[in-house]
């Protein structure tokens, strides 16, 4: 994706104006890293990444540009060409290859290279494998004792979700930064809307209502030399074990905007619809092409998602959040955020800075690190995917499903181990009403 605008801002005017900024805009001269210390923020932060496409590759980048002192120094990825594809494009960009210090010991291929990258005495990781392995990843990161960007979402399945909340509690206990891939959370104009609505600028929340409508997710052509999870991990999307359907690995912006909008507070219950219209029987996957979820909280608010995958048709990513004095439009990729007040008037729209959202991240990752107070966003990182997942569940079976129906599932996924030569079992298409939930 591109910044969202050429405006940029200084490290300092950045920091006073992140409402997740160190304490006072101030970045101290002392890098704390758990057991050890170190001196001076000119420390260089030495970066490993896990997970070389597109996405990890782009966060790699944004990374080493979010300030001078940090370096690349390690990448592993199930496979070899996606790895030197990712190593070769960051050391060829003009503006971070410098910074690409990975030498050829550095390099990890299979499907524990996600060990060696933490255990090659990096300072941070970058956690950008398909979700599925997310959980894993990132319980290892937090026994090596790393600061951590995760991207999202972090799990794909209750067991995943359940997994990480006590990752999080030990990675609190231990210090530890872990930042959120939410990009949105990120964005300076979003925060300024999502500021307004938590402190009452639209009066009380009466709905939320948000789309994420897009083409058809990315495939790859099946090598028929490829084994059974080959096959599964090149076309991750398609698998809900690995993506957790398109509902929580890209409609889960959605999900969690609606999450802020609400304090971080989780819905009680969640209805859906969904299915497959266009996509052809044969093709690799099992995954819904659409979902239509209606959210409930216990106040009675109600939040109304809608996403599709579909090729030729009319694309819309926004969030619109309805209040008793106003609401709030929330606009992604197309403007800058405004409220519309009682009056039918905009009473406000946002007109300050906005720096790229990718490497803001990055940018208040390394900041809290230094300042000695690690940004963590575990929880709600957690709480987000998992509202994801409970609005999948409710749209496979048909069923209503409450959150302590979600987080409590039986439902496993995601195998305990893994193997080239085998891979979870595909099953049918699920047809609400039929298919149980578990």
């Amino acid at each position: 994706m591109n910044p969202l605008s050429d405006k940029q801002t200084s490290r300092r005017d950045f920091i006073k104006t992140s409402s997740t900024a160190v304490i006072g805009g101030a970045v101290t001269s002392s890098l704390l890293f758990p057991g050890r210390t170190l001196g001076e923020e000119t420390k260089v932060l030495k970066i490993g990444l896990i997970g070389c496409g597109g996405r990890g590759s782009g966060a790699a980048k944004d990374a080493l540009m979010a300030e001078p002192n940090v370096q690349l120094v390690a990448m592993g990825d199930a496979f070899e060409d996606r790895l030197q594809a990712g190593l070769d494009n960051l050391k060829k960009d003009p503006e971070v290859g410098s910074k690409v210090k990975v030498d050829a010991a550095k390099c990890f291929v299979g499907l524990d290279a996600y060990k060696k990258v933490i255990d090659s005495g990096i300072d941070v990781v970058l956690l950008a494998s398909p979700p599925g392995f997310r959980s894993f990843h990132l319980k290892y990161a937090v026994e090596k004792n790393k600061h951590i960007f995760s991207e999202k979402p972090i799990c794909t399945d209750a067991f995943g979700y359940r997994s990480v909340m006590e990752t999080v509690a030990e990675s609190k206990k231990k210090n530890l930064a872990l930042t959120a891939g939410f990009c949105w959370r990120s964005h300076l104009a979003q925060r300024a809307v999502y500021e307004k609505i938590l402190g009452g600028e639209i009066g009380d929340i009466r709905s939320i209502y948000g789309t994420y409508n897009t083409g058809e997710a990315r495939g790859v052509l099946v090598n028929p030399a490829w084994g059974p999870l080959e096959q599964q991990m090149r076309n991750w999307m398609h698998f809900t074990w690995l993506s957790g359907d398109h509902i929580v690995e890209q409609a889960i912006h959605n999900v969690d905007l609606m999450n802020w909008a609400m304090g971080n507070k989780m819905p009680t219950k969640c209805i859906a619809h969904g299915g497959r219209q266009i996509r052809p029987e044969s093709m690799v996957g099992h995954i819904f092409d659409h979902f239509s979820v209606v959210y409930e909280w216990d106040n009675g608010v109600k939040g109304f998602l809608f996403c599709r995958q579909q090729a030729g048709c009319a694309s819309d990513n926004t969030e619109t959040v309805f209040g008793s004095k106003g609401t709030a439009h929330v606009r992604l990729f197309k403007g800058n955020p405004y409220i519309i007040g009682a009056k039918n008037e905009r009473s406000w729209t946002y007109d300050g800075p906005t720096p790229n959202m990718y490497r803001v991240e990055h940018q208040e990752l390394f900041a809290s690190i230094r300042a000695g107070k690690p940004r963590n966003d575990g929880e709600w990182l957690a709480n987000s995917s998992m509202m994801g997942v409970m609005g999948r569940m409710a749209g496979y079976t048909g069923e209503e499903i409450s959150w302590d129906q979600a987080v409590n599932s039986q439902e496993k996924l995601v195998p305990d181990d893994f193997d080239w030569k085998t891979a979870p079992p595909v099953p049918p298409l699920a047809i609400p009403g039929k298919t149980k939930f578990i």
